[in-house]
């Protein structure tokens, strides 16, 4: 709460101790508070709404909600009860009830700035442009301020870029803002840069370039002074949209000349440049253009590139990269164009010996080099490497045979090289035992830097890994590869830690967070996985609270340009792949985790709000923002991550996104069944809702079988693993392969038979019978298949060597998963049948009948509900069978070949925590499959 700063009135001195205990967090005492001094005070307001934020951060949003509408509905003027219901209102998520608080007090007090002020700020909350543009007017009228008048130019700005119709856009809302700002213009009003920012943004959208180019370059154009070289800048773009060449290269020239550094002007300037070469085009006679001089041939550009060179090797201080970088620029572009005058410039190959000589030791050197190893023949690679090797000062060779460097800077310079001899490929070239060379090489150059700053094998990488993070605990690539290698080996414990250690923030739990979350629930830890998901919901459920507020600090500060970018990233988060991902798996977690557990299943997915009528993914308009680049690789081009992977990663992600979708939502159609039907979404209606509800159920499982068919046919057709730094692969192809998605599948199916039977009742055709009398032991067999799928020693030790089958324990929660659904669809079946049975009972009593046996739907129920305990009891036997044999195994007497004392430490340390952690998967799965077998009690019918 808002610290209040006077005390003049009395009322003020009385709330005082009401909004110290809601600062504090004491929200018990600022109720017991609030009510002393309502009943010494009933007509104060502010303290029955101070009371409702106290109920609200109780968790009795209803009491609370009740409260604030009784002091709503009198539509207070009073700034207090104004404040404090606003906060209320946010913290509850109802924005829209600030705009009514404040829409009343403005009709009641129509003068007030400040209500006015408010007014609009709501409306920006909910991004309502066309009210925020009266409203902008509205306030200019009362106070007439620049500030007010562009808050209403930029709302219709606003509306030009959210409306559907672009010709609306181009036609009626950008032309009118325009108008507006030429009318201030004219009467020379204009006095702040963020005034003329707007303008030009509007000129830029109307496509208005050249009128934008003579406000930039007139009195206007001076007042953007916020941001270095703003004018010139914004100038370039214009000029590049407008290909105004001469004036692109000139200006580039004239920047280049102040700032031989900056590489966006080198790239503009060879842009400009064949531009003009390409055109013909020669210099009038007198000034060349309203920029200065132009360059407009080859030799030009030579001698310019040259001359900046020459003025970097004559000073006495630090040299820039820019110029060098310029010239192997230069000689790129004159190759892909074919010209014989890259030859004047010289050799690349000497060209970028050069270069290292002069930056080796930078870390950018490699960053710098590696966009030019292009222009390298392949027979000239080796040669290369020698030459860079030369300027690399090392050691007299050591013991191993081992030359070393004796500072950071040589350091630099050999992790250089050895980056480019990976980039070039030639340590992929190497048999196995020159591999294994230079990894020993690697590793000792690794523990020499310490003093300046087969299965087995990934075992050994593990423990250099981990004895990397012990000298360098904040390295976040050690970090990166620790949690991949540990979630390939299927061990997610020890990954929670480290994602915490990266320290992610804000847009980082969307772009990294896909690192976490795709193995959070598959490897069995399922309370680390609600936590996984909720460290990406909470960023993505504040996004749009937050959002707004950015939005209405640049209304205040006059950040015009920035508010179509708030609101463009507001929208891109909401659409995210990642998103709908974590939302849609953290209710299914959930169901999994609770469903007729703790709750019934009806009870959970009402809680969740869940419509399985209705798709809340935007599937047209999703984005992908995973950063697939986030672990840094040096590999060859040949075994880097493509366009291609990215595109067929991306389909994967939405393929496995919509499985999960549809089962998450045929889950919710299933909790409904028994619910009357809704009134939204009963256009079809029969006496007990039947009909809407199969309909329903009948349209998400053809759903689901295409989906099904269009994932087999997928997996069929993209067998080659992703690049070992590109993304990692779904889930998809394991759920098909272990038999999951078919059994799940044909578990919804029965439930479209037991409505026909709850429509018909017990004389139901023949065929419907038949059906259902073969689904059971169908159904039986399949469930059979995933369990057999899933037998086998996640961690053996033969012959001295560790080793893991990760893939076992994804499976084995697949059968948990599938588990849940069976039993869901067997409670269904038990809740139609039990009424049957008991009312077929009745009419025997009544014909006095005692002997004649029951309908084989009831006896085909009981067995297999029977079958269901005993495979469930196999399935638990098998866990504990594990955890015996994994408890047992002694990592600690391994012998690790190849690894000295302090190495196997690290592996061995990181055996223990991958042992640990299947452990902890185990007794999760097991846990979960004994509270579901206890819930098989109520299947009796």
């Amino acid at each position: 709460m808002a610290a209040r700063g006077h005390v003049h009135d009395p009322n003020d001195r009385r709330l005082r101790p009401i909004y110290d205990y809601l600062d504090n967090g004491n929200n018990k005492m600022a109720i017991q508070q609030a009510d002393k001094l309502l009943k010494k005070h009933k007509d104060l307001h502010c303290a029955k709404v101070l009371k409702a934020i106290g109920l609200q951060r109780m968790g009795k949003q209803d009491e609370a909600f009740t409260l604030s509408q009784e002091v709503a509905t009198l539509e207070p003027t009073d700034e207090n009860s104004l404040q404090a219901l606003t906060i209320l209102y946010r913290e509850m998520h109802r924005p829209e009830l600030v705009i009514k608080l404040y829409e009343a007090a403005v009709r009641k007090v129509p003068t007030s700035e400040e209500y006015h002020s408010h007014l609009f700020m709501a409306y920006a909350r909910v991004g309502e442009y066309k009210k925020m543009q009266q409203a902008g007017m509205a306030l200019y009228k009362i106070v007439p301020k620049n500030p007010y008048y562009f808050w209403s130019v930029m709302s219709l700005v606003m509306q030009a870029i959210s409306a559907q119709d672009e010709k609306l856009s181009q036609t009626m809302f950008l032309p009118l803002a325009e108008r507006m700002v030429e009318k201030m213009v004219k009467e020379e009003k204009i006095d702040a840069e963020a005034e003329v920012q707007l303008y030009f943004m509007i000129l830029e959208r109307l496509g208005k370039y050249e009128e934008a180019l003579d406000l930039l370059r007139g009195q206007l154009g001076e007042k953007l002074t916020s941001e270095l070289q703003s004018r010139e800048n914004k100038c370039m773009v214009l000029y590049r949209r407008l290909e105004c060449w001469p004036e692109c290269n000139a200006l580039s020239f004239k920047l280049l000349l102040k700032n031989p550094d900056d590489w966006q002007f080198y790239l503009s300037y060879f842009e400009s440049l064949f531009h003009l070469i390409d055109q013909g085009w020669t210099p009038p006679e007198g000034e060349h253009c309203v920029e200065g001089e132009v360059h407009s041939s080859v030799e030009q550009a030579i001698s310019f590139v040259e001359e900046r060179i020459t003025a970097e090797d004559g000073k006495d201080s630090r040299p820039l990269r820019g110029p060098y970088l310029a010239r192997l620029e230069l000689i790129k572009r004159l190759r892909e164009r074919g010209c014989p005058e890259e030859q004047q410039l010289g050799e690349p190959l000497e060209l970028m010996s050069q270069f290292f000589v002069k930056f080796g030791s930078k870390p950018c050197c490699i960053t710098d080099l590696k966009i030019f190893l292009d222009l390298l023949n392949p027979d000239q690679y080796v040669q290369f490497i020698n030459r860079l090797m030369e300027a690399v000062p090392l050691g007299a060779p050591e013991n191993n045979g081992v030359a070393l460097p004796g500072d950071t800077r040589a350091l630099q310079r050999h992790l250089c090289v050895s980056q480019i001899t990976r980039l070039l490929g030639l340590h992929h070239m190497l048999d196995a035992a020159g591999k294994l060379s230079v990894i020993r090489e690697l590793k000792s150059h690794y523990h020499n830097g310490l003093q300046f700053g087969d299965e087995n094998m990934l075992w050994q990488c593990l423990g250099i890994l981990e004895e990397g993070l012990s000298h360098s605990p904040s390295n976040a690539q050690f970090k990166l590869l620790l949690l991949l290698l540990f979630c390939q080996l299927g061990a997610f414990e020890p990954v929670v830690d480290l994602y915490s250690s990266l320290d992610a923030k804000h847009v980082q739990h969307d772009t990294i967070g896909y690192l976490l979350t795709r193995y959070a629930e598959s490897l069995g830890q399922f309370a680390a996985a609600s936590q996984s998901c909720n460290f990406s919901l909470r960023f993505f459920h504040s996004n749009q609270k937050d959002t707004s507020e950015y939005i209405i600090q640049a209304y205040k500060y006059g950040a015009f340009e920035k508010i179509p970018e708030f609101i463009a990233f507001r929208n891109r988060l909401n659409q995210s792949l990642h998103f709908a991902q974590v939302r849609t798996e953290r209710m299914l977690l959930d169901l999994f985790l609770e469903a007729d557990i703790s709750s019934p299943l009806e009870d959970s997915v009402k809680s969740m709000s869940l419509c399985p009528e209705e798709d809340d993914i935007s599937w047209d308009n999703m984005r992908d923002n995973r950063d697939l680049t986030v672990l840094t690789s040096w590999d060859p081009k040949y075994r880097q991550l493509t366009a291609e992977h990215r595109q067929r990663s991306l389909e994967e992600e939405a393929l496995w996104l919509r499985v999960r979708s549809l089962t998450l939502r045929l889950v919710g159609a299933l909790a409904s069944i028994s619910h009357p039907p809704s009134t939204h979404n009963s256009e079809k209606t029969t006496e007990n809702g039947v009909v809407p509800k199969a309909s329903t159920l009948q349209h998400l499982l053809s759903q689901l079988e295409s989906t099904l068919s269009q994932a087999s046919q997928f997996t069929e057709k993209h067998t080659q693993p992703y690049p070992f730094f590109g993304p990692p692969s779904t889930r998809l192809a394991q759920a098909l392969a272990s038999g999951s998605c078919q059994c799940q599948l044909s578990a919804f199916q029965l439930t479209t038979l037991l409505l026909e039977l709850e429509i018909a009742g017990l004389d139901m055709p023949p065929c419907v019978s038949e059906k259902r009398q073969h689904w059971y032991p169908n159904a039986l067999l399949l469930f059979l298949e995933i369990l057999s799928k899933c037998k086998g020693d996640l961690l053996e030790v033969k012959d001295g060597q560790c080793k893991a089958q990760p893939s076992l324990l994804e499976r084995l929660v697949f059968f948990v998963e599938t588990t849940s659904v069976v039993l869901w669809v067997s409670g269904y079946c038990g809740g139609v049948l039990r009424p049957l049975k008991s009312s077929l009972q009745k009419k025997k009593k009544k014909k006095k009948e005692t002997t004649v046996a029951l309908p084989e739907v009831f006896t085909g129920f009981q067995e297999y509900t029977s079958s269901l305990q005993t495979l469930l009891s196999q399935s638990l036997d098998h866990i504990k069978g594990q955890e015996v044999s994994l408890t047992a195994l002694k990592l600690a007497d391994l012998s690790l070949e190849g690894q000295n004392s302090e190495e196997g430490t690290f592996t061995k340390a990181a055996m223990d925590k991958v042992q640990s952690s299947y452990l902890r998967s185990l007794q999760e799965v097991g846990e979960l499959l004994r509270k579901r077998m206890d819930t098989m009690k109520a299947l009796k019918i």
